[in-house]
């Protein structure tokens, strides 16, 4: 018999890195080396494999026939998967725009909203008849409704001012001062030793304590609510009447310097050319807002300058932007209070004695320097008013030196409006509810009880037309609101009619109980929720739920197929002569998405082509918004109808094995848990057990193994699992109604925003130990082959190297440890620093990811040779290092792609809890693949719970003040759209989003190539990890629906709805953008190298 050829010819050139024909070419570099009957052996198996290799027995006779078959079977399932792909994306967008709807209406009907009316207070018709007449009433100049106090006024905000930061503070053993005390005395001490000239109060904000809602209620006087009709969170323009309105009308000249806030509310308001506007939201920087700010505003006192102005607002932002930096215990604290002392003693001393200085805070901050909730360190601010002139007074004796806390004698920052509009001669703004302050109109022996009176009666005349307007505009019949104020108002008019001094006193403080009760009525009128379009939202939610269980449902395994390389072969052998034949069968569709994708279409289309008619017959609401009701309603519908037609009847719903159960109760305890404040509150602490729970059945159920190396193996993972949970929960942010138990340990203290110097250790121990660690479970699998070495031991830890050296310098930054060092130099050296790690995780992660070949390794030999991976009769092998874990081990990469970003922007304690989870996540894999739970949907509620755990774990809570907003400027010099709140919600929900990332993890660790129904797994096990969180934004839509008039909703309720909302939509965006095209291009890497199942 003749000697067949030689396979190889010619030397087969040396394999270009990162083409997936290099590992083509090893092969033919190994056969080369080989006798032609080894080769001829050789290519049989691989025949068998798809991987190009060709039997004599191919050789001969229909050579191109059966190769062009295996080509085109490949292609034809290929394009498949592409198809079915696509479908899939669609059907998760269509699941995504389902939230938003359901969130939109339940947010729409669920905020409180207040109707914005158009009416505008007149300098010549004010609500009611002077008391008595004056030479000019009813002008600008002489005072439209009260006698002008004041020609000028200077408003400064120094933002965040709290009440504590003014009061004088003694120093003891058992109560020792902190950072804040006695650095701002000059308001305290002014006060107190001249009560003619100033004041010192507590100024109460109304929630939100955002600056811009707090804005609003300092110049139009009315209370904010979480969206106002005609406006809305953005900053834009305030069209209700205002001061800064009246100031315009009354020709009054404004400037305005500093947060440039003020300059979205009210443009074309201030002075061109003396005006000054600076960034606010850069809160990395103390010192360029209020260095303006101080450069500008004393050249404008001057007598030179003094006459191109009327009101000047000067608002500072280094106090608000060092507590959010470095919190109030911190000596840049002390620096920008003892800094404001000085600017303010230089301005007070500047004015002229027509001129009215008003010195106040927007709101003030919590323990850490946040706000934007309602504690009382963050509603609790400071305000002092100043004259050259002797004007103010107190109607009491003790009132002579300021109240030592802010509980005594607070006003509302709502009475700053009727205090400065009557004190300037201008009309009360409309829409006001607030009162005068006493001290401002008391006299200066405090008895002037006619002027109070009379201002007293000016300013509720204004708020009972305000109310009847409002009545009207919401179609209210006032005689059916409880508690009408109308006999107060009667009895207060009766009293003034006497015209007695001590009338004057009795009418005045009877005036005060008619606007604190209207006060009352208006906020109880405005919490009016709209809870048809609650239910809406709701309803919409629920049916989303619905929908996805039954498509997680319908694309569950049955079973895990049997793994055997002969019947697969065998199958392979029949479907490729089958398919040569053209005898092959349609290839059905992996998944039910197409056809529930198709229901979902069908039904919304409908649903939008039968829109216009049923409006046409309800008419009661936007049509906008009911099209948008009625599409998603008849999606869902058209979803359940494709459903019902698939199956052919219904199976028990119920989970039939105790790891089914167990995701059940976890989800559903948790759900119900969120109807307490407690649990609410306590929510790390419970995850915590929920994981520890899984941890402790996983020991359990891996002593059931028979092998003793999978039992030793599958305890020792479960061990780390809860030992990883238990060492990730040290790392503590505790919100203030979990005080005093509990002891917060993210920041260096509980009254500071910065890292203590031990904790930048954490990223280098990160650094050196976290790519150890993935590399050993790559080398478990043997899959630390092709690109891995390279991108994990060197890419990935000098990416870890560079974000441990940029924590470095924030600390030094921050502790000013060199401070030789010009100012912004370490800022300038580390924003480069994260640009260039998140430059090389996420574009050349992103190509690593995209272009490499899957990490396997192969080699051939002849020698027969135990646990060969494949081998034939005559002991041939081929060794395909990584087979085993061809899928799992390449999806890894972009899994650290993710990782190395969500580092990036945690601060050094979070780094470190992002790394145990990282690690629990490779652990999970391990026992779900020893315990054969891949299938079940206890592997994705698990990670989820994972992704909740660490959410809190990273120095976050379900609250607005534990956002951490310096994550924006990490890898950016100021404010970039829209990079700056992406990288706020990498921070914020960094946790969740890595989570979410590696859900196809649990379904392709450890697979090996032309594994059946991987997309289809995949897509189930997202379906389950989405429902988690899908059910916990359902639970907590119903219960703060529920609790909308209990006492903790907006403390408590409303914050863990917004971030439930907030973490489903980011999950959901994840799910799409990340997860789904990383097994796309996964898919199509590893299906071109081994062929398509």
């Amino acid at each position: 018999m003749a000697e067949p050829p030689k396979v190889f010819k010619e030397a087969v050139p040396k394999a270009a890195l990162g083409n997936h024909n290099s590992i083509a070419a090893q092969y033919a570099r190994a056969k080369a080396a080989k006798e032609s009957e080894d080769e001829r052996k050789v290519g049989g198996i691989l025949a068998g494999f798809g991987l190009g290799g060709e039997s004599e027995g191919r050789r001969a006779g229909a050579k191109k026939e059966s190769k062009g078959a295996f080509e085109r079977l490949n292609e034809v399932k290929e394009q498949r998967f592409r198809v079915e792909w696509g479908w899939v994306v669609g059907f998760w967008v269509w699941l995504l725009c389902i939230h938003a709807t359901g969130l939109y209406f339940f947010t729409k009907g669920f905020l409180l909203t207040r109707l914005v009316l158009e009416e505008k207070s007149s300098c010549t018709n004010p609500p009611i008849t002077l008391n008595t007449q004056f030479q000019g009433a009813g002008t600008p100049e002489a005072g439209c409704w009260h006698p002008k106090t004041f020609d000028k006024a200077v408003v400064i905000i120094v933002d965040a001012l709290r009440y504590d930061f003014t009061v004088l503070f003694e120093n003891s053993t058992n109560n020792p001062s902190q950072a804040f005390h006695n650095a701002l005395p000059f308001l305290y001490e002014t006060a107190e030793k001249q009560p003619r000239n100033a004041f010192l109060l507590p100024f109460i904000a109304d929630p939100p304590t955002t600056t811009l809602q707090r804005l609003k209620g300092l110049t139009t006087g009315t209370l904010p609510t979480f969206v106002d009709a005609g406006s809305n969170f953005a900053g834009t323009a305030i069209e209700e009447d205002n001061l800064l309105m009246q100031l315009k009308d009354a020709g009054r000249r404004i400037v305005h310097l500093g947060d440039d806030t003020w300059t979205a509310l009210f443009p074309g308001y201030f002075e061109e050319g003396i005006s000054r506007a600076y960034d606010s939201l850069n809160v990395w920087d103390l010192h360029t807002v209020d260095n303006g700010v101080t450069e500008h505003i004393m050249p404008l006192l001057s007598k030179e300058k003094r006459g191109e102005w009327d009101v000047m607002i000067a608002h500072f932002l280094g106090v608000d932007h060092a507590g959010h930096r470095y919190g109030p215990n911190h000596p840049a604290m002390t620096a920008k209070l003892e800094q404001m002392n000085v600017v303010l003693r230089d301005v007070a001393e500047a004015l002229d004695e027509e001129t009215l200085l008003v010195v106040m805070g927007d709101h003030g901050m919590d323990g850490k320097g946040d706000h934007g909730g309602e504690s009382d360190d963050e509603v609790e601010a400071a305000l002092w008013m100043y004259s050259k002139r002797d004007v103010f007074g107190r109607t009491k004796s003790d009132y002579r030196t300021p109240p030592a806390t802010a509980k005594e004698r607070p006003v509302n920052q709502i009475d700053l409006v009727p205090t400065l509009a009557l004190l300037l001669g201008l009309p009360i703004p409309f829409n006001n509810l607030g009162r005068p302050i006493e001290e401002a109109f008391a006299g200066v022996k405090g008895n002037a009880w006619e002027n109070l009176a009379a201002v007293a009666r000016m300013t509720a005349a204004g708020i009972k037309r305000y109310q009847a307007a409002y009545y009207v505009a919401r179609g209210v019949d006032e005689s059916t609101v409880d508690g009408s104020p109308k006999a107060l108002w009667a009895r207060a008019e009766a009293t003034l009619g006497a015209g007695k001094r001590q009338n004057w006193k009795d009418g005045y403080t009877t005036f005060l109980a008619f606007q604190e009760e209207t006060l009352r009525i208006c906020r109880s009128l405005w919490a009016r929720f709209d809870v048809p379009c609650i239910i809406l939202g709701i309803g919409i939610l629920a049916g989303g739920v619905l929908a996805l269980m039954l498509y997680a449902n319908g694309n569950s395994n049955d079973g895990d197929a049997v793994d055997d390389p002969e019947l697969d072969r065998a199958e392979l052998q029949l479907e490729l002569e089958n398919f040569a034949k053209g005898n092959a069968t349609a290839l059905e569709d992996e998944t039910t998405t197409r056809l529930l994708f198709r229901g979902a279409l069908m039904g919304s289309l409908l649903g939008v082509a039968l829109c216009p008619a049923i409006w046409v017959m309800n008419q009661s609401e936007n049509v906008l918004d009911f099209g948008l009701a009625v599409g998603s309603i008849s999606g869902l519908l058209g979803v359940w109808y494709q459903d019902m037609r698939r199956r052919m009847s219904f199976a028990n719903p119920l989970p039939t094995t105790i790891w089914g159960w167990l995701a059940v109760i976890f989800t559903v305890s948790q759900s119900i848990g969120f109807a307490s404040n407690s649990y609410t509150i306590w929510e790390d602490s419970i995850l915590l057990f929920f994981v520890a729970t899984f941890g402790v059945a996983s020991i359990f159920s891996s002593l059931r193994l028979e092998n003793a190396a999978d039992r030793a193996l599958g305890i020792y993972h479960s061990v780390a699992f809860i030992v990883l949970g238990w060492a990730a929960s040290f790392s503590k942010l505790c919100r203030e109604e979990q005080m005093p138990y509990c002891r917060s340990t993210y920041y260096a203290s509980a009254t500071s925003s910065t890292s203590a110097p031990w904790q930048v250790i954490i990223p280098f121990i990160v650094a050196a130990v976290l790519p150890a660690i993935v590399k050993s479970f790559y080398t478990g699998s043997r899959s630390y082959e092709g690109l891995a070495p390279a991108w994990i031991s060197w890419a990935f830890r000098f990416g870890l190297v560079f974000s441990a050296i940029f924590w470095t310098l924030d600390a030094a930054d921050d502790g000013e440890w060199f401070p030789n060092f010009p100012s912004g130099l370490l800022k300038n050296i580390r924003v480069p620093i994260a640009q260039t790690v998140f430059a090389l995780a996420l574009v050349a992660g992103s190509i690593v990811f995209g272009y490499a070949p899957p990490c396997i390794s192969i080699s051939t030999t002849a020698t027969p040779t135990p646990g060969s991976q494949i081998t034939n009769s005559s002991g041939a092998r081929v060794t395909i290092l990584g087979f085993a874990n061809a899928h799992g081990s390449r999806y890894l990469l972009l899994v650290t792609n993710i990782l190395l970003c969500v580092l990036m922007v945690q601060k050094p304690m979070g780094a470190g809890a992002v790394s145990l989870m990282a690690w629990q996540i490779l652990t999970l894999l391990e026992i779900l693949d020893l315990l054969s739970l891949t299938s079940s949907p206890i592997g994705p509620i698990v990670l989820a719970l994972l992704g909740s755990f660490h959410f809190f774990k990273t120095g976050h809570q379900a609250t607005l003040a534990s956002i951490q907003w310096e994550s924006a400027f990490v890898p950016l010099h100021t404010i970039r759209y829209p990079w700056s709140p992406v990288l706020v919600a990498l921070n914020s929900f960094g946790a969740q989003i890595l989570a979410a990332s590696a859900v196809p993890l649990l379904v392709l660790w450890k697979q090996k190539p032309r594994k059946k129904g991987l997309l289809r797994s995949v897509v189930t096990a997202l379906s389950w990890h989405v429902t988690y969180y899908a059910i916990v934004c359902l639970a907590t839509t119903m219960w703060a629906g529920h609790l909308r008039r209990h006492l903790m909703l907006y403390r408590i309720f409303s914050p863990k709805f917004m971030t439930a909302a907030l973490v489903l939509v980011v999950v959901d965006v994840i799910g799409i953008c990340v997860a789904l095209v990383g097994v796309r291009f996964n898919g199509l890497s590893v299906g071109e190298v081994f062929g398509w199942a």
